[in-house]
């Protein structure tokens, strides 16, 4: 990303990754619709101009093949292109292919690698990836849950392929655990995964006693919400428990899923969470960033269903997370 002439170098800058090609994506009363981007876009918008920061739109680059297979088979790949070639279908009740997903998926999974990078190059302070489809369910080789391919993990993939980050932390505040992104960092011990989520929900997975395995053991870490649990329980999980733990692992960069169904205006679940409780937990992760000398942090939008709520929970996360950098 190119500087802007006459740009102050002191402003924080924010980058607002998407595409409407990504609106290609999709299917006939689905929850996950087209108009979501634009709900989120609005919100990164009001967030950056609330807490000062400048706004900028590059041209998202769609993911390569060698750069999804580094999470995702060859085959793999190549059957949801088939799928889509032919006109899609349901995969599961929840998960379909439509003829423009994969166009859209390699965009979502090509904007979250493009803002990882820019916040680790220092080019950016906050990096949103404003995608659909959604990632975090995708195992490496089963779509699931929404989604087809898992955008945090294609980005960290790309981090460390990059020599950009040996050691990531990714944070998943969505209100379905990421039962697909917990699967492929599970025996790695460079990735560390932290996660508040409603339980019991689905996927049914994300218990406290999830804590990795082999190599990775001990880099899990979940904190189930019973239902109907809200902002106190939610901002405790995170100051309490899940980013000391992240503090302690002490990694070069972070990506932060922000699924916004806990909002307590989604219809698809029963979390109480609202706007404040986002910007809350924000300001830690940017105190934390700051703490360890982090540029900034990666964001890549998961779930979320009530578009006012969109807009709203993704303004308070960037204003949380530029205050917390900044130790507003």
């Amino acid at each position: 990303m190119a500087a802007t002439p006459g740009a102050d170098p002191a402003q924080p800058v924010v980058l607002l990754l998407t595409d409407p090609l990504m609106g290609a994506h999709a299917a006939p009363g689905h929850p996950e619709r087209p108009e979501r981007l634009e709900a989120v876009e609005h919100g990164v918008e009001d967030g950056a101009g609330q807490a000062g920061a400048r706004l900028v739109r590059p041209q998202v680059v769609p993911a390569d093949q060698a750069t999804l297979e580094r999470v995702h088979p060859a085959a793999y790949l190549a059957g949801l292109e088939t799928a889509a070639s032919r006109g899609g279908g349901w995969i599961d009740a929840d998960t379909y292919v439509a003829p423009g997903s994969m166009t859209a998926a390699r965009l979502a999974a090509g904007a979250a690698v493009q803002g990882a990078r820019a916040v680790c190059d220092g080019t950016a302070t906050i990096a949103f990836a404003v995608v659909r489809p959604p990632g975090h369910h995708a195992m490496s080789a089963r779509p699931s849950g929404f989604c087809l391919l898992n955008n945090a993990a294609v980005s960290v993939m790309d981090l460390r392929a990059s020599a950009r980050a040996g050691r990531v932390a990714i944070l998943d505040w969505d209100v379905h655990h990421g039962d697909g992104t917990q699967d492929i960092f599970d025996a790695d011990p460079t990735v560390a995964y932290a996660s508040t989520h409603q339980s019991p929900f689905f996927p049914g997975t994300g218990e406290a006693a999830e804590r990795g395995r082999g190599a990775g053991l001990g880099t899990m870490f979940n904190a189930p919400l019973a239902p109907g649990s809200g902002d106190r329980e939610f901002v405790a999980a995170w100051k309490d428990l899940l980013l000391p733990a992240i503090e302690s692992f002490r990694p070069d960069a972070i990506v932060l899923s922000a699924g916004f169904d806990a909002h307590r205006s989604d219809p698809l679940a029963h979390l109480e969470v609202t706007e404040d409780g986002y910007e809350q937990v924000g300001r830690r992760i940017g105190e934390l960033a700051s703490s360890i000398d982090l540029p900034g942090v990666a964001v890549i939008l998961e779930g979320g269903y009530d578009l006012p709520a969109l807009r709203a929970s993704a303004a308070a996360t960037v204003r949380g997370i530029l205050r917390g950098l900044r130790g507003a």
